[in-house]
C-alpha cells in the first residue's frame, strides 16, 4: 500500500513540479511520476540534510519532506532544461 501512495504522490510532486518550470505540456503522466520520484531522491541527497528532514522515498509523509520531495523535483527538471535547452526557464 505504501507504494501505490509513493507513486501517487510523486506523480503529484512531479506534475506541480513541471506547473512550476512551465514543462506540463511537454510531459505526460509517467514522466510527472518519474520526476517527481527521482526528483525526490535529489531532493534527499541534496536538500534533506540542509533541512533535517527525510523525503517521501523514506516513508517520511511530512509537510517539510513533501516540500524537500518537491524542491528536488524542480531542481531535477531545471537541470534537465539546462542539459537539453542551454537555458532554465
Amino acid at each position: 500500500m505504501n507504494f501505490i501512495i509513493w507513486i501517487v504522490i510523486g506523480g503529484v510532486l512531479g506534475w506541480l513540479a513541471s506547473l512550476v518550470m512551465k514543462t506540463d505540456a511537454q510531459q505526460g503522466v509517467f514522466l510527472n511520476v518519474v520526476v517527481g520520484i527521482v526528483g525526490a531522491l535529489l531532493g534527499g541527497w541534496l536538500l534533506s540534510p540542509l533541512f533535517g528532514a527525510g523525503t517521501i522515498n523514506t516513508d517520511d509523509f511530512s509537510a517539510l519532506s513533501l516540500g524537500v520531495s518537491f524542491l528536488g523535483a524542480v531542481v531535477l527538471l531545471a537541470i534537465v532544461n539546462l542539459v537539453f535547452r542551454g537555458r532554465v526557464r
